[in-house]
């Protein structure tokens, strides 16, 4: 795979992805604690590592985007225009 744009340009854009407490995570972990379920969020010791984790009831919540579930009717969603083979695979 080649890439269209400089390594440099590569690590900025990608050290600006957040890969925890995103919005709607701090949303949903806000109205658990509100609700009196407690949690633990990004939990190393459980498989996959979830983003939310309450083991009092054996549950692990994990919260993706639209980037990762591609829905049809979603106005978030937008196929990548790079490395498409990689997409085509996951399909």
């Amino acid at each position: 795979m080649i890439d269209m744009i400089s390594k440099e340009k590569r690590h900025e854009v990608m050290s600006k992805k957040r890969g925890k407490d995103t919005k709607i995570e701090v949303k949903i972990r806000h109205w658990l604690y509100q609700h009196g379920i407690r949690y633990r969020k990004n939990c190393k010791d459980i498989a996959g590592k979830p983003d939310i984790a309450i083991k009092k009831y054996g549950i692990a919540i994990f919260i993706h985007g639209c980037f990762w579930h591609g829905h049809e009717s979603c106005k978030y969603f937008r196929l990548p225009k790079s490395n498409l083979e990689f997409c085509h695979l996951q399909q």
